[in-house]
């Protein structure tokens, strides 16, 4: 079961579906070098699945291409496989296997297939701050399996399927059977959601039969929410609550949080509970945060990728987020963009082909061939009925990079802030692109002279020093620190 958290506002919401619609749903093609032809989608450094060819292997093969591949320390992998092995002997099926793949992404996310395939992000690991928190995050993915969730759910995702379809062919009402199924997705959504509250309950109960601290859910829960809130926050909205869409399939973290403190209330704590905070620390010092070198970097403003070898940098005042297909950003007055890739073979003009691009309803003008930086391009205008766009194309090795900026009120001094933008797309140097490096995590014991303020400074983040080595470190505002306590900083 996947686990995830809607992190834009309503504005946000608004303005990245504009361009996400307009500029369709190619990806960033990964490459060998730079400015070279584009490699496979499954990252060089996933691990091949090899063996008889089975639906089981497929998915898995599909999940490491979708994740980045699969992420693997020595240290991190010993730790992992001690958690689970206990806590799956403490679990409602302690024969059942289980295999864990720490996948490598910044997201924060955990599910488990029906095989007893169990995945972790490493987005999630630096997230959490202990090990207790780590068996919680098993101990309920175990639980979904046990429970023969993901069985359950198929089941009645058929069920919704065959009645629409029953009403519309057999019945003839095609509008009562499109109603149908919106009810039973409805319901679906709310089926899932009580999966995971039951997810939580056995996890939390499975968690103190294997001797960790039954509290461990509770707490990583309220760091997903505090980390939600806070991306929400760099995406322009103001509060958690608008971030959290009632249809998603996992509960609002509120909620969530205080059900598992509630069931932790309800089992029998063990006499000495884990939450062993320094062997975590310890196995997941050094480790990757954010973004991976084949997915290219974040800078603040700047999108520098050293495997392609290109640069581009947003307008000030654009925050970026990279994905596995896309580069997407919000800046101030409503503004919005896009930076993808598509395949467009080297005969074909490229002003034709952002004219041959859009969805019904956007009319494209001021097509202009041009040049930028030395690589062949065109740039155009797009005015919808609520939004209006700025596009460029850019020919850059076997690629054509599209730029999307997406504006309510497409104005000459707005226009020329992304005219200007759009000129930043270049190749890079070697040099620059020996020279940028992954984020890491790096664990530091406190001394007598630092203070939170001073620790927070020296976090490796574009804003919110204060606020993001809270949340990292599972520290309400209210906290304090002592000496020889360890904590995470986010550094190159």
């Amino acid at each position: 079961m996947r686990a995830g958290w809607r992190c834009s506002g309503r504005s946000g919401m608004a303005l990245l579906a504009a361009v996400l619609v307009l500029s369709g749903c190619a990806g960033l093609e990964k490459a060998t070098g730079p400015g070279s032809e584009a490699a496979s989608l499954v990252p060089a450094t996933a691990p091949r699945v090899v063996g008889a060819d089975t639906p089981a292997r497929r998915e898995h093969a599909r999940i490491l291409a979708a994740y980045g591949g699969a992420y693997s320390d020595p240290a991190l992998d010993v730790l992992l496989a001690d958690i689970s092995a206990r806590v799956s002997s403490a679990s409602e099926s302690p024969g059942q296997a289980y295999r864990i793949t720490v996948l490598n992404s910044p997201s924060i996310n955990a599910f488990a297939l029906p095989t007893g395939d169990l995945y972790l992000t490493r987005g999630l690991l630096a997230l959490a701050n202990d090990t207790a928190e780590v068996a919680a995050v098993i101990a309920h993915e175990m639980a979904h399996v046990t429970a023969r969730h993901a069985f359950a759910r198929a089941d009645k995702e058929r069920q919704a399927v065959l009645v629409s379809r029953v009403v519309t062919d057999v019945l003839g009402d095609k509008e009562a059977g499109a109603m149908n199924l919106a009810k039973s997705r409805i319901a679906l959504a709310r089926f899932s959601r009580e999966q995971e509250l039951e997810a939580d309950q056995i996890g939390v109960a499975t968690l103190a039969r294997a001797g960790f601290d039954p509290y461990g859910s509770a707490r990583f829960l309220a760091a997903m929410g505090r980390n939600a809130s806070l991306r929400a926050q760099g995406f322009g909205s103001s509060s958690e609550s608008e971030t959290v869409d009632f249809m998603a399939t996992h509960p609002a973290t509120p909620e969530r949080v205080s059900l598992a403190e509630q069931a932790a209330r309800d089992v029998r704590t063990p006499d000495k509970p884990e939450r062993d905070r320094n062997r975590f620390l310890t196995a997941i010092e050094g480790m990757v945060y954010g973004d991976d070198p084949s997915q290219g970097y974040v800078r603040g403003n700047r999108f520098i990728h050293p495997v392609i070898g290109f640069s581009f940098t947003a307008p000030a005042d654009f925050t970026l987020e990279n994905s596995a297909d896309s580069i997407v950003g919000i800046g101030p007055n409503d503004t919005a963009l896009r930076l993808d890739s598509i395949l467009v073979p080297s005969g074909q003009n490229l002003g034709a082909h952002l004219a041959n691009d859009l969805m019904d309803g956007v009319k494209i003008s001021a097509v202009e061939e041009t040049e930028i930086n030395g690589f062949p391009a065109a740039i155009a205008v797009a005015r919808g009925r609520d939004w209006n766009f700025r596009l460029a194309g850019i020919r850059f090795g076997s690629n054509v990079y599209r730029i999307v900026y997406a504006t309510r009120n497409l104005t000459p001094e707005i226009d020329a802030g992304f005219r200007t933008s759009i000129q930043t797309f270049r190749r890079i140097t070697g040099a620059e692109a020996t020279e940028v490096r992954p984020q890491r995590i790096a664990v530091v014991r406190l001394k007598t002279t630092d203070s939170i303020a001073a620790l927070a400074a020296r976090m490796s983040v574009p804003n919110r020093q204060l606020e993001r080595f809270q949340v990292l470190n599972g520290l309400a505002p209210e906290s304090a620190l002592t000496e020889g306590d360890r904590v995470k900083l986010i550094v190159e």
